[in-house]
Order: C-alpha cells, then structure tokens, then sequence
C-alpha cells in the first residue's frame, strides 16, 4: 500500500533472534533482530535494520506492540519491490 509519504509494508518481527536479517514470511517480510522485546529496543533495531536495508527512512506506524507491525518506507511502491525482490524465505 503506498500513502502519501511512501510505502506501507507489513512486516512480522522476531527480537532474540541469533543474527539480525531479513526474509519473506508469507507475503510480509520477517525481521528478525537480536534484540530483546523490551523497552522498545526490539522496534529500535527492526527500524534500523530496515533503514539500512532500503537505504532511506523507516517509520514504524502501528503494532509497536506485538510482533505483526506495519512499516512506512519513504520510497516509492516500485523502489520498494525492487530492493525485496531477490529476498529469501525463511
């Protein structure tokens, strides 16, 4: 879904996890972080690693607390597709 800013994407976290990466998960992409769900520590290093990942602005706009979330990427729906295209599942 792209608003006015970018695109929203759904996105299913993992905190605790072993290594941080990024992988398909049905049609939402799984983030895992090895941060601990706590504090906000865990969004903290979803947000980072997605930034990272797209090479532009991460805003995390709803499921703060949970693990189903929606993130915004201030990219265009396109840009987006293009950087997750070649993303594993896992």
């Amino acid at each position: 879904m792209v608003d006015e800013r970018g695109t929203l994407l759904a996105v299913k976290v993992v905190p605790g996890a072993s290594r941080s990466r990024i992988a398909r998960w049905g049609d939402r992409l799984k983030v895992c972080v090895t941060a601990p769900a706590e504090k906000g520590k865990a969004n903290a290093a979803v947000i980072e690693l997605l930034s990272e990942f797209f090479g532009a602005p991460v805003v995390l706009r709803s499921g703060a607390g949970g693990p189903l979330k929606t993130v915004e990427v201030r990219l265009s729906r396109a840009e987006v597709e293009e950087r997750i295209r070649n993303v594993d599942g896992g």
